[in-house]
Order: C-alpha cells, then sequence, then structure tokens
C-alpha cells in the first residue's frame, strides 16, 4: 500500500465533501432556488443536468445511457492509470492530481447511475447530475460592433458546477501548470571504474 495512502484519502475527502454538498441540496433546496453567499458573486444556485460538466448537455434517452456508460469506462480508465503512476513512481504532485480527477469523475457517474433511482425520478443510468456553485463575477452587454454576440448580455463566470467538476479542473490545471516538473527526465550519469576517482 505504499504510496497509496495519500491519493487515498483525498479521493475519499473529495467524494465524502461532494456527495455531502449533493445531498443537502438536494434534499433542503428545489430545483432552481438559490441563495448568495458573497454578495451577488458567489451564489448556491440549485441545477440539474444530463450532461456533462459545467452544465453541457448530451441529450436523449440513448445519449443519456451512452454518457453514463462512457463516464464508467473513463473512470476505470483513469484509476488504472492513477495505479500505473504509483506503481511506478512518478512525482507525487502527479499522482495527487490525478487523484483529483479520479474523485471528481467517479462523484459525477454516482449522480448519473444512482440519483435517478435513489429519488425517484428516473431509472439506473439515467440520473441527472446535481450542480450548485455559481460564480457570476461580472455581467454586461457586448459592444455592438462584435459580430455574432453584438448587444447580447454576458456573465462571467456563467457556468453551475459542483465539487467535481471543481476537482476535476484543478486537478487538470494543476498538471498543465507543473508538468515540467511531473515528467522531467532523471539524467543518470554512467558510472565506470574510469570515472571514479581513487584517493592514495
Amino acid at each position: 500500500m505504499k504510496g497509496y495512502t495519500k491519493p487515498l484519502i483525498v479521493i475519499f475527502l473529495v467524494l465524502l465533501a461532494d456527495q455531502l454538498i449533493k445531498t443537502w441540496v438536494k434534499t433542503h433546496m428545489y430545483l432552481g432556488q438559490e441563495f448568495n453567499i458573497i454578495g451577488k458573486w458567489f451564489i448556491i444556485h440549485f441545477t440539474e443536468n444530463n450532461g456533462m460538466a459545467f452544465g453541457m448537455e448530451f441529450g436523449g434517452e440513448f445519449g443519456k445511457l451512452a454518457l453514463s456508460l462512457f463516464r464508467i469506462v473513463a473512470v476505470a480508465g483513469i484509476g488504472y492509470g492513477l495505479h500505473y503512476l504509483i506503481r511506478h513512481k512518478y512525482h507525487r504532485g502527479l499522482t495527487l492530481n490525478v487523484a483529483l480527477i479520479f474523485a471528481g469523475a467517479l462523484g459525477n457517474i454516482i449522480d448519473s447511475v444512482f440519483y435517478g433511482k435513489i429519488y425517484g425520478y428516473e431509472s439506473w443510468f439515467h440520473g441527472r447530475v446535481v450542480d450548485m456553485f455559481y460564480f457570476p463575477i461580472a455581467e454586461g452587454r457586448f459592444p455592438g460592433w462584435i459580430p455574432i454576440w453584438g448587444g447580447d448580455e454576458f456573465v462571467f463566470f456563467r457556468p453551475v458546477f459542483n465539487l467535481a467538476d471543481a476537482a476535476i479542473s484543478v486537478g487538470v490545471i494543476l498538471i498543465l501548470i507543473f508538468q515540467k516538473n511531473y515528467f522531467k527526465e532523471d539524467v543518470k550519469d554512467d558510472v565506470s571504474i574510469n570515472s571514479e576517482i581513487v584517493e592514495d
């Protein structure tokens, strides 16, 4: 189990927090309800989506089932990758970030596989992912001279997401930022008799 302890702790804590938050939102709020945490910039807004991260849709009965099955295959692949990284003693930061991605993917799989049946609105594998974090940091209108969107309202940051989405995003971003450290190769000097220093 050497090397597995910290990644497993990360996975457990992210999954626990993600499911506790989703369960509280699901059982204490009605769909569309929201309340402000920090002014108008940090809002808890209860919404559900049938699709991918940050509310992107992958609609249709078959599409939903296909997405749920794809998620399961993907998280199995990530889990195997994490096992490989730990076993081959890759950079600890890399393994922890992959653990974050794995936990986030697994957290959303729980919603899509089980929530429909648990909360009685759909069958297995057809559950909706619970989202709640909303950060409309800036609002306004695009200038009229901008093609396509000119005059339209915009909100930054518009997507409503959950802790699992955040874990995936943080893991990916940190890997991109620190990839040179994570994937650098250790160059070992060749040791030969001639390279040794012999002291008299």
